[in-house]
């Protein structure tokens, strides 16, 4: 199999197999990175495409510097490009309001990763972009703020109530498929 690396010097090289190759090779990391940003299939295929086509014309601007490079540079703009979707399309409000809360935090492994990625899709589009940002990207609090254009407070409290409906959906689930 074709590394990382062989392949984003073919797609340097202006190779068009090789970018075919690229965007099936990372298609479905994509989709899972653009879903869990935006509930509509159709919506992510089309913010997916358009990260492709950022990714293969920025493609000169790319700098490998190890395995996992390519796959995280790729994942910046998908996220990126969800982001600017949500934004353009749906209200992102910040609410103080807090759902009911579970006694004790489920366990994660018992839910698989698809009902997980449609729990993050249900939440409001505002804790949605914060648990993304903060847990998936790796963003702080200050950083949170600078992308969406919120206070640093704002984030924090956004993600403390996603996790407060995460951690519902989640008992909920898991009480709904106890055999």
């Amino acid at each position: 199999m074709e590394t990382e690396q062989q392949l984003q010097e073919a797609v340097k090289a202006g190779d068009r197999q090789a970018m075919r190759r690229l965007y099936e090779r990372y298609k479905g990391y994509a989709m899972s990175i653009g879903l869990r940003y935006i509930p509509d299939d159709e919506d992510v295929e089309d913010v997916v495409q358009d990260s492709f086509v950022k990714i293969l014309t920025s493609f000169k601007q790319f700098d490998y510097r190890g395995d996992g490079s390519l796959a995280a540079w790729i994942g910046k703009i998908v996220a990126n490009k969800a982001i600017d979707f949500v934004r353009k399309h749906e209200h992102i409000s910040f609410t103080g309001t807090i759902p009911d809360v579970a006694d004790e935090e489920p366990e994660l492994e018992s839910i698989p990763q698809d009902v997980l990625t449609k729990m993050i899709a249900r939440l409001p589009a505002g804790y949605r972009l914060v648990l993304n940002l903060y847990v998936f990207e790796h963003c702080s609090h200050s950083e949170i703020a600078h992308r969406l254009g919120i206070q640093e407070k704002s984030s924090s409290s956004q993600l403390a109530r996603a996790r407060q409906m995460m951690t519902k959906m989640m008992a909920d689930y898991i009480k709904q498929h106890e055999t």
